[in-house]
């Protein structure tokens, strides 16, 4: 590594890290004068404010990683430009391309960190910041789905007419199990309540019928049934199968979103289309970062009479019509009128053109 490649590396990192720094703490002010009243109305400590906003900082960092990389770019850049020392290092036989090799390392540096803090650390702290915001920020939502049907096992279907997530009560439950494609046992129940001191569902009024398995030339199957006031059993569901899902992937690793969207897909649960964007997304996040410095070196290497103003303000429109395209994408696969993965990729394509297109058409 050069002297050139370690000063503009060395440029682009501690700036990166400062407006990251600089961003954060203008937002966590704002947030907290937001939640003033609410951290009030609660009661709560500093010391459960502060442990609120050691979990929030991390997921707020992850979020403006992208934008801040290319802020970074572009200040460092432009000030280069405008000390004509892009003029100079070009004019010592420095290529253009071989004078990007320091924005390549940095961007490759700060795609991996944020790839590896959004996949697995950041998810961690956001479990109890989704709680903490559940709990007082947001009141406690209802489980409005009716006519809830899923498989919780080869051939075994349940069925819940309604769902009370206040009181973690079912009611119309049946258990189906199938043998190639026939009932052969049905469990029933009014109504099946969770008990968290058993960990196990009771059903109420419960009644089981059981369809005999083989069959004589003589008859047809037969069938029994029994029934009783209460019975415990367990099932792979659980009261958290039945609570709010709003932003519910931001609290999981890429390896539990995974999980979640083979279980998902497994039960036939609608909404898996939000988790399978997210997925796309924490993988096409980090080719976002290449792109968007690859702009901002574009629109902000070169200088001239009047200044590098209209170049940045085109490179900071560019990257806004960036993260308006990525929020327009992302809303319509999670709604599945697109495919997730087309969503999250599509911001990429379109502006890996356009920067494409900026590096053959624009003067350096």
């Amino acid at each position: 590594m050069k002297i050139l490649d370690r000063y503009i590396l060395k440029k682009i990192l501690s700036t990166f890290f400062f407006v990251v720094l600089m961003l954060t703490s203008v937002i966590v002010m704002i947030t907290m004068t937001e939640k003033m009243d609410a951290f009030a109305r609660n009661h709560l400590s500093a010391t459960d404010i502060a442990s609120y906003f050691l979990d929030y900082i991390p997921w707020i960092m992850g979020q403006l990683s992208p934008i801040t990389v290319f802020i970074a770019t572009v200040f460092v850049t432009s000030r280069m430009a405008a000390h004509t020392e892009i003029v100079a290092i070009l004019s010592s036989g420095t290529s253009f391309r071989r004078m990007l090799v320091p924005y390549f390392i940095s961007s490759v540096l700060i795609a991996c960190l944020t790839f590896w803090l959004n996949g697995w650390i950041i998810p961690q702290s956001n479990r109890s910041r989704l709680a903490f915001e559940l709990k007082y920020f947001e009141n406690k939502v209802n489980f409005d789905k009716r006519n809830v049907h899923m498989q919780i096992a080869p051939n075994v279907y349940l069925f819940l007419q309604n769902y009370n997530n206040h009181s973690d009560i079912g009611y119309q439950f049946s258990l189906e199990k199938f043998d190639s494609g026939r009932l052969i046992e049905k469990l029933s129940a009014d109504n099946i309540q969770w008990d968290s001191t058993k960990n196990k569902w009771q059903l109420k009024r419960w009644r089981l019928k059981k369809v005999e398995a083989m069959f004589t030339k003589a008859s047809l199957a037969g069938s029994y049934l029994s029934s009783g006031e209460l019975l415990d059993t367990s099932l792979v569901i659980t009261p958290k199968d039945f609570e709010n899902e709003e932003r519910q992937f931001d609290g999981m690793t890429i390896p539990e979103l995974n999980e979640t969207i083979k279980k998902r897909r497994f039960r036939g649960l609608t909404g898996v289309e939000i988790f399978e964007t997210e997925m796309h997304i924490r993988y096409s996040v980090p080719f976002t970062t290449f792109i968007l410095v690859f702009i901002g070196v574009l629109v902000s290497s070169r200088k001239t009479r009047g200044g590098t103003g209209f170049q940045v303000a085109l490179g900071f429109l560019l990257a806004f019509a960036f993260i308006l395209l990525f929020t327009i994408s992302r809303t319509f696969a999670e709604a599945g009128s697109l495919p997730p993965f087309l969503a999250a990729w599509i911001p990429n394509i379109i502006f890996g053109g356009i920067s494409a297109g900026l590096y053959k058409y624009i003067p350096r």
